[in-house]
């Protein structure tokens, strides 16, 4: 959870380069992208936003080794002035879905598989509307 968080942040300084030490070499995800493919969506993604703001809600752990997990995470995603805007008028992000595959190398845990789908908020995780409600009630 961890790591999910701390790429959030890195995500919305758009600090690629650290975003992308988080990933294994062998990097694959669900539509076939190695990790420089990565690389490229996200460089395409930052350039074209503004503001950035990623709030993770909900995780569940489906597997815990010792040399691999995996998890699903989801998160509630905003940039420009639309952060402002949905909270002022209460106004949903976009919410996706993350299934994240994690191999151990020597003491840290790299990204190895990655998979994202959007969710609509009655398929969100119950928990993670619960934040949801509790972060655009502020």
């Amino acid at each position: 959870m961890e790591m999910v968080d701390n790429l959030s942040r890195l995500a919305e300084k758009k600090d690629l380069e650290a975003i992308m030490a988080n990933f294994a070499e062998e990097f694959s995800d669900f539509e076939g992208r190695d990790k420089p493919g990565l690389q490229s969506l996200l460089a395409g993604y930052f350039s074209g936003r503004t503001g950035i703001v990623i709030h993770r809600l909900s995780s569940r752990v489906d597997v815990l080794a010792a040399d691999q997990a995996s998890l699903q995470t989801e998160v509630a995603l905003s940039s420009g002035g639309a952060e402002s805007l949905r909270r002022l008028i209460k106004i949903s992000p976009d919410n996706y879905r993350l299934k994240i595959g994690l191999v151990k190398n020597g003491e840290r845990w790299l990204i190895q598989t990655a998979e994202w789908s959007y969710v609509d908020l009655n398929e969100l995780f119950p928990e993670s509307l619960i934040i949801l409600k509790k972060i655009y009630a502020r």
